[in-house]
């Protein structure tokens, strides 16, 4: 008999107070599932604080151990996982592989418009309404005028796949209305067409601050004093233990979007994982055990691809986005970096992360874009935030690198 979608995942709730949410899924594999499960629920701002995986190449169980917020909408992150994992079907009680042949269209963009007088903080209150109604933000284009109104450019893509209808639109328009209040002039949304992939810019179009902060982290003994990181890094690789399987294991300070950040890169070089176990320890430390494969299915014996996924993984886990605060004329620029997966997908939550710590601050926004540009052999979605330091005190730019970096990381 086969399995309902239901079933594929579990989502059960802590029984008493103190007990985690224990998440399952039960499904298909395919290279990159956990990546693409493991950003969903950084999407919706869920904890992991214990992880189990395993795989024998066709079907995975994965158990999750997490945290969720007062506000966290588990049917919707259930039905967000399921639709993430392949799907299958039962005749005569033996399973199979549910593949569709044609490559799913690319997603609409729209691109929401705007005009409002200015205030503290509008641009955060913004950006979480779209967060809230599975609006993802695809570019921005902010500007200030001088008589102190703001227009505010968001290409967005709908999760839902709903806002071309007149309900979906008006709901959208109801409540950025409802955020924004007195302040809103004028609003519009409208499609531009289907999602294309990135025209990347070169990085001489970026300050040299950025680029050169992030080829200076090749390796963890060459951090510049000053730039924020996360703790030492642990990577180590041993064939001995497995006849079948590379062991990889990883010690490191815990970080939100850390699993996020293992899985990703383990996907970009298309390595499947057969086992693996991913533990918290008191301080904010993390153990994690991978037991990996290549894509012929074997155990990964040449050095220099070991020296290569090790020095790449432990460069994401010591420092996963780059964050500056540089000098563009008399004003301030604070810039922010994160490398794109090869699917195309950047690290989510990030501009949603930058304003609100910016909004703690109390720091205003002048001018923001989002774009992305190509730096040596890598992509990288760059966040450009120049900041109006006009009014009140200046915060120094170390305390806004601090504290950006800090809510970036999840360790506000």
């Amino acid at each position: 008999m086969g399995m309902l979608q239901e079933d594929v995942v579990i989502i059960r709730p802590p029984e008493k107070d103190g007990d985690n949410t224990v998440l399952t899924v039960n499904c298909p594999d395919k290279t990159g599932l956990g990546c693409d499960l493991c950003r969903i629920i950084l999407i919706f701002g869920v904890t992991i604080i214990r992880g189990d995986v395993s795989t024998d190449g066709k079907w995975c169980y994965l158990v999750f151990w997490v945290v969720g917020k007062p506000k966290t909408r588990w049917s919707l992150l259930k039905k967000r996982l399921i639709g993430a994992c392949p799907t299958c079907s039962s005749a005569s009680g033996i399973s199979y592989y549910c593949t569709d042949l044609n490559p799913p269209k690319p997603p609409n963009v729209f691109l929401l418009k705007f005009c409002c007088h200015d205030r503290r903080g509008l641009l955060h209150d913004v950006t979480e309404v779209l967060c809230e109604l599975e609006l993802n933000i695809k570019k921005v284009k902010v500007s200030t005028t001088p008589d102190g109104k703001v227009v505010d450019l968001f290409f967005i893509t709908d999760t839902r796949e709903l806002l071309h209808t007149k309900a979906r639109k008006d709901d959208t328009i109801e409540q950025l209305t409802a955020i924004l209040k007195d302040a809103l002039i004028t609003i519009d949304i409208e499609l531009v067409g289907p999602e294309t992939p990135s025209c990347s810019q070169s990085s001489s179009f970026l300050p040299t601050a950025i680029t050169e902060d992030i080829f200076d982290l090749e390796l963890p003994d060459s951090v510049r004093t000053g730039t924020f990181t996360s703790d030492s890094v642990s990577v180590e690789m041993d064939n001995s233990l497995s006849p079948a399987h590379t062991l990889v294991q990883i010690m490191c300070q815990d970080h939100k979007g850390l699993l996020y950040d293992i899985m990703r890169t383990l996907k970009d070089y298309d390595i499947q994982i057969s086992y693996g176990r991913f533990t918290t320890k008191p301080r904010g430390k993390c153990e994690i055990d991978l037991f990996i494969v290549q894509a012929d299915g074997k155990k990964i014996v040449d050095s220099s691809k070991q020296k290569s996924l090790s020095a790449r993984l432990r460069t994401e886990l010591i420092r996963p986005l780059r964050v500056a605060v540089v000098s563009r004329g008399p004003d301030s620029e604070l810039l922010v970096a994160n490398p794109v997966e090869l699917s195309g997908k950047g690290r989510p939550l990030v501009f949603y992360d930058i304003t609100l710590a910016l909004k703690m601050l109390g720091t205003c926004i002048f001018s923001a874009e989002i774009g992305r540009h190509v730096i040596g052999d890598r992509e990288w979605e760059v966040y450009r935030i120049l900041l109006d330091e006009g009014e009140g005190v200046s915060v120094p730019r170390n305390n806004i690198e601090k504290g950006v970096w800090k809510m970036l990381m999840g360790w506000e």
